[in-house]
């Protein structure tokens, strides 16, 4: 197998591989009503402030009319809250819930130990090229967009 093929092979993998582990983390418990879509979403809204959906839809590159059908669903599962903006009663603002932010943390405690996992079993001198390898690869797929 030349080099491109086992390249090409790695990364369809590693993608496919990473999906199905954060899957089978995600829903567990409570949590077992959460799609990976459910909770893309839920980490563009964050922690923070109520963002517009137009703020949102733009992080995850959706328009903002599939980004509500994913609000919706949130909404009725009690992951997110939405409310109109005092200012502007035509924008929509979106914010997580208690239940929300449990489960944004659920997802982020799963990426730590990933990562984690991972880095431990390299020496210093491979996580710094597995670093910079996978900066130019983000880069490439970026600049595709």
């Amino acid at each position: 197998m030349d080099i491109n093929s086992a390249l090409n092979e790695l990364l369809v993998k590693t993608f496919r591989n990473i999906n199905e582990i954060e899957e089978r983390a995600i829903r567990t418990g409570e949590y077992k009503d959460v799609t990976p879509n459910d909770i893309h979403v839920i980490e563009a809204i964050g922690m923070g402030e109520k963002k517009n959906m137009s703020t949102v839809a733009k992080t995850l590159h959706v328009t903002t009319g599939t980004l509500t059908i994913s609000i919706n669903s949130l909404v009725k599962k009690n992951y997110v809250e939405r409310v109109r903006s005092e200012e502007d009663r035509r924008v929509v603002l979106v914010s997580l819930t208690e239940k929300g932010r449990k489960a944004f943390l659920h997802h982020q405690q799963f990426h730590e130990k990933l990562v984690n996992a991972i880095v431990e079993q390299l020496s210093e001198e491979e996580r710094l090229v597995l670093e910079k390898a996978l900066m130019r690869i983000n880069q490439f797929f970026f600049s595709r967009r």
